[in-house]
């Protein structure tokens, strides 16, 4: 079980360790671990009070999901949709589009505060998507704008002598353009102001949108570190984005000279444990690593496993044992840090 415990507000962690450096964890250490949308194994999912609990477990990262709000304020949660992690259909229930889903940018930000985030739920039965984790009727908290987290971050490293970074996600780009829009710009502006604009500061913007990440490149100057996020074709997250080219050996080679990591999922970069037991690697992690491009994995969690792990063990050993995989996205990142702690590096 985790080893750390919530303070009074339960916003704050015990066992904080040094920092060794200035410079971030994730550019001098063998293996990346960033907080899967805070310490969401454990509390609901992209609250402050799960960005904190990540924060005593000692990642190099924690990640935002970033939508917008009505009045054009970077908010961060997961979905463009409110109804699946809070309370948003009892508070406004007429608030909803003719599909039936209520979407964060019809709210202004004022009126998203008003809202309780709670564990996720699935949108057509209402039923709790992870049943282990924190239960529903329990949840007291809010949704947080992009620079409130940067700044609990940023007061944290402060306080703790450590440099903890930030991973933001520009969600749905393209959707929130035909909304009128501009999160990529909204994203950099907070990035760069809060000083995650160079390739040595801390921070990474990531997207599943191949066109929008090259926009963000090339067309709206970012300098920031930068990651590619794979899909699949079937999952219609990207317009005109081809998820089965990115992952081909040509594929990779266009990434690589545009950012500065990949993060595929779990099964596109291991495909399953050959007889002796050991991860058998995809072609795109192949051609990954003979480019010297970092990969980073979503998404490892103790309660989800894949068909081929019959415990949360095998599959950090599969993952950076055998396939030799730079980072990971988890919603445990204190049992992926004891891991890598514990093992021989």
């Amino acid at each position: 079980m985790f080893k750390v415990m919530a303070l009074a507000a339960g916003l704050f962690c015990a066992a904080l360790v040094p920092a060794t450096g200035a410079m971030a964890q994730a550019i001098t250490d063998d293996h990346v671990v960033i907080a899967h949308r805070g310490a969401s194994g454990y509390l609901p999912e992209h609250t402050l009070p799960a960005v904190a609990l990540a924060y005593g477990m000692d990642p190099d990262f924690i990640e935002q999901d970033v939508v917008m709000s009505k009045d054009g304020v970077p908010v961060v949660m997961h979905d463009i949709h409110l109804d699946t992690t809070t309370d948003v259909a009892k508070k406004y229930p007429k608030r909803h589009r003719k599909d039936g889903r209520f979407y964060a940018i019809d709210f202004t930000l004022a009126e998203l505060k008003t809202l309780n985030v709670h564990e996720r739920v699935d949108a057509k039965t209402g039923k709790q998507v992870y049943g282990d984790r924190f239960p529903l009727e329990y949840s007291i908290f809010k949704i947080p704008t992009f620079e409130e987290e940067i700044k609990l971050i940023q007061g944290l490293n402060k306080s703790t002598d450590r440099d903890i970074g930030v991973y933001a996600e520009v969600k749905d780009p393209a959707w929130h353009r035909a909304q009128g829009q501009d999160i990529s710009k909204a994203v950099i502006k907070v990035m760069e102001k809060w000083g995650y604009g160079t390739r040595e500061s801390n921070g990474y913007i990531e997207c599943f949108d191949w066109n929008e990440t090259k926009r963000i490149r090339n067309d709206l100057k970012y300098q920031g570190r930068m990651v590619q996020l794979l899909g699949e074709n079937s999952w219609k997250i990207a317009p005109n984005v081809d998820f089965d080219f990115l992952k081909t050996d040509e594929g990779v080679g266009e990434m690589a000279k545009v950012v500065d990591a990949i993060a595929p999922s779990l099964d596109q970069v291991i495909s399953g444990l050959s007889e002796d037991g050991h991860a058998v690697m995809t072609p795109t992690l192949v051609a990954a690593q003979r480019r010297h491009l970092p990969v980073h994995v979503y998404t490892l969690r103790a309660d989800q496993l894949p068909q081929w792990a019959g415990d949360f063990r095998i599959v950090m050993t599969a993952v950076f044992d055998d396939a030799g995989i730079d980072g990971v996205f988890t919603d445990f990142p204190d049992q992926v840090v004891d891991y890598l702690a514990a093992t021989p590096q």
